[in-house]
């Protein structure tokens, strides 16, 4: 099975998020399923720079304002197919945003000339190489199934949706630059409340649709989380599918894992707790030491931290940050780590991440909404226990230690709903109360660990979903 995955970040390449490990993740996983995809991706610096053995197997004239090639080569084990177009992607700064934290105003152009050359190599192959998956993943694929439409293609298509909150929203007047058909800007196509969007494109377009949880797969049909396309998920409810991500358990393994002391049971756990400790210059403490790595937005309920740390504080308890994003939250938390036992880290550290969910006892992760959620897979396998919010991808993956779990002995973790400060209020209460009891605790910390959090089950789901679109 030859499929095309299309994406606009890829972990170990380029990586803002979530999106990214799964994106790299993937083929590895599908490999065992005799799945070979390949990953095409805009040609940033950071990805031309590791590219390997590249080789061009296509040359455009002009694509969205500039001439482009297509090169063929492998990085990070990953076999990538890379877009090199310096007008488009040769520029400092994120895959979305510039120095000054903006988004690129070309966003728009930069991302339908990678949905573009998407449709391009499903139509009329790269090279040799011809798939017969087209698999998208959010907004910037999505313009791939209406470019893939005018050029006849018949690929089946896939599109994932890991944020639905990113509509790739844009102003009509763009529909002629975009290379758009404009008969198809209508509620059945790519129009979006008056705006053109990218996503809602890949929405009406594509074969089947799939998210990232199968809670999330059902929030997404209603006012509450679907974003204004709650209408356009209920309408393709039939081509609709939750599978739940995984981790790459190679590269999260407490055994083997190089940027931490390597441990295999709760206990052992001890030494990571010390060195953290150490690191972030916090002091010894009788209360559990709470860790949170994450983007710093309103969608990560990280204000909701804010209103409940006195009574984590209270409790003996200490916290460790380590995120980056809305400036007034970077700022409360900067505030509160004048207290001794609140360490925070501003700033993307993949190390440091390693650390602190190998050396913390919890991971909190009030998220408002959460697709999928990744940092509570890997506290899971490192025995670091989470508190998590009642939605989406985290009510999929954590057994909530109420008393029959707890009496069955399958709890592993802690969920609180609404997501409130006063629900988070109670759930941390919770958490210190089971810490204190030193049998439980060790007891959620063995069933974290032995959760299957890799990708094996939805590798198969995958594989299935490709078999069956092209039976």
């Amino acid at each position: 099975m030859r499929v095309l995955s299309v994406a606009s970040e890829c972990a170990p390449l380029v990586k803002t998020g979530g999106l990214a490990d799964v994106v790299g993740a993937l083929p590895g996983a599908l490999a065992a399923e005799g799945v070979r995809m390949r990953v095409l991706l805009p040609g940033y610096p950071a990805v031309m720079a590791a590219l390997r053995d590249a080789a061009p197997v296509l040359a455009f004239d002009q694509l969205f304002g500039g001439p482009a090639r297509l090169l063929a080569g492998q990085a990070a084990g990953l076999d990538l197919l890379v877009i090199e177009a310096a007008h488009l992607y040769d520029r400092p700064g994120g895959p979305y945003l510039g120095s000054d934290g903006r988004d690129w105003p070309d966003n728009p152009e930069r991302f339908a000339a990678l949905s573009w050359v998407a449709a391009h190599i499903c139509a009329h192959g790269a090279g040799d190489w011809l798939p017969q998956v087209l698999h998208g993943h959010d907004w910037q694929a999505g313009f791939a199934t209406e470019y893939l439409r005018a050029m006849g293609g018949r690929v089946a298509t896939v599109l994932t949706i890991h944020n639905i909150a990113f509509t790739g929203s844009t102003d009509p007047g763009r529909i002629a630059r975009l290379g758009l058909d404009p008969a198809r800007f209508h509620a059945e196509g790519y129009e979006f409340f008056g705006a053109v969007s990218a996503l809602k494109a890949g929405l009406m377009g594509a074969d089947a649709l799939t998210t990232v949880s199968p809670s999330y797969a059902e929030e997404l049909m209603t006012p509450e989380f679907g974003m204004g396309l709650d209408g356009v998920m209920r309408h393709r409810r039939e081509a609709l599918t939750g599978i739940l991500n995984g981790i790459d358990t190679q590269v999260w393994n407490p055994v083997t894992d190089p940027l931490i002391h390597p441990f295999g049971t709760p206990r052992s756990k001890s030494a990571n707790k010390a060195a953290l400790r150490a690191e972030l210059g916090l002091p010894q403490a009788q209360g559990p030491l709470c860790v949170i790595v994450s983007r710093m937005t309103h969608q990560k309920g990280l204000d909701l931290v804010l209103q409940v740390l006195p009574d984590l504080l209270a409790e003996d308890g200490q916290l460790a940050l380590l995120g980056s994003g809305d400036p007034e939250l970077e700022t409360a938390f900067r505030a509160a780590a004048a207290d001794p036992n609140v360490a925070v880290r501003i700033g993307y550290d993949e190390a440091l991440s390693h650390r602190m969910i190998a050396g913390g006892d919890a991971i909190l992760v009030p998220s408002r909404f959460e697709p999928c959620g990744l940092t509570q897979l890997y506290a899971l396998r490192y025995g670091t226990v989470p508190l998590v919010a009642l939605t989406g991808g985290l009510a999929d993956t954590v057994i909530n230690a109420s008393p029959a779990a707890l009496a069955r002995g399958v709890a592993t973790g802690i969920q609180f709903t609404p997501v409130t400060a006063g629900s988070l209020r109670n759930a941390v209460a919770r958490l210190c109360a089971l810490y204190k009891d030193q049998k439980t605790w060790s007891r959620l910390q063995k069933n974290a660990m032995a959760q299957p959090v890799g990708w094996d089950q939805s590798a198969k789901a995958y594989a299935a979903l490709y078999a069956r679109l092209t039976a």
